[in-house]
């Protein structure tokens, strides 16, 4: 299994109820575990100790994290001893730093490149760099663009927020490094020896989107960013094989799922799709009325390439 962490595991310092149970068994079962994180403001030391100070079965080489892509991406894209300017993390620096390349203050010093990942240390005055250097031309990665960051407070913006701060500012875009790529996933499964990876995220524009680019299962948790609804009316490459309430949930027998002349049956709940609204006899709290609406609606839209989630009618009050 290919985890992702916050949303998944913990949400800021809280663990997610049941998720330890989940992974301990994973561990007890001899299953391939691998935690895959966007996050590029650790390093997979500090990741791993903090998983196992949560109770979580970790060691440094089951976390793959969007640094060490951002940074071997760059240097694909670079020459050796290129100055980069980095905005981030410690960890993130020294990433670079080990791929050959020169870290640089600031964008006096005419950086080749620029690469930007989280640090919740980051302030106006980095992004200001950052935008000088690319508007002069430097090659710019992102190690990731998720735009919020999930905190026990609630969202918070992540680093996709201040990489789109810096696109405004400069008219450009970045490589992006990390997840929806599907590189980042490829490595973690390679690394941990399984040829068919299960992908747990809370992201259908990250986790989901990077799972199913590259050709994985995926099970959208909804302890995190997204939920039933936006799954629902999620474009079809975002789409989850799974729905599962909590990381909890995984070893639960999954429904089954059934289609009969248009009508989409999973547990007691059906949904039928009549134009843009999905009718559905059932429960709304009940989570089987949620996988018969998704299948009825993504069955009658294939293709779709644009987020737009259907009126929903629930015959049966919730």
């Amino acid at each position: 299994m290919l985890a992702d962490l916050d949303g998944v595991v913990y949400t800021g310092p809280q663990v997610i109820d049941g998720a330890i149970d989940a992974l301990d068994q994973l561990a007890r079962e001899g299953k391939s575990l691998a935690y895959v994180t966007n996050n590029a403001s650790r390093s997979p030391e500090d990741v791993a100790t903090h998983l196992r100070e949560l109770g979580a079965p970790a060691t440094t080489e089951q976390v793959f994290g969007s640094a060490l892509a951002g940074a071997v991406l760059l240097a694909g894209e670079v020459a050796t001893g290129a100055k980069v300017l980095v905005v981030g993390s410690q960890f993130l620096a020294d990433s670079v730093r080990a791929q050959g390349l020169v870290v640089v203050p600031t964008s006096d010093d005419r950086p080749d490149a620029v690469i930007q990942g989280f640090s919740p240390a980051l302030c106006w005055k980095d992004l200001a760099e950052a935008a000088y250097a690319i508007a002069a031309g430097a090659t710019w990665v992102a190690t990731n663009v998720d735009m919020t960051l999930p905190q026990e407070r609630g969202f918070a913006p992540g680093n996709g927020a201040l990489v789109a701060a810096v696109a405004a500012a400069t008219g450009k875009s970045p490589l992006v490094a990390g997840k929806p790529e599907a590189a980042l996933f490829e490595t973690a499964a390679r690394h941990s020896g399984v040829d068919r990876p299960l992908v747990v995220g809370d992201r259908l524009d990250t986790d989901i989107l990077g799972g199913n680019r590259a050709g994985m299962s995926t099970v959208l948790v909804l302890t995190g960013v997204d939920s039933v609804q936006t799954a629902l009316g999620a474009r079809s490459d975002e789409r989850p094989n799974y729905l599962i309430r909590s990381l909890g949930e995984l070893y639960e027998e999954y429904p089954a799922i059934t289609a009969d002349d248009g009508a989409y049956s999973c547990g007691a709940a059906v949904a039928r799709v009549s134009g843009s609204t999905v009718r559905i006899s059932g429960h709304e709290d009940d989570l089987n009325s949620w996988r018969a609406a998704c299948a009825a609606w993504w069955a009658a839209h294939p293709d779709k390439t644009q987020d737009a989630a259907p009126e929903i009618v629930f015959t049966t009050a919730g």
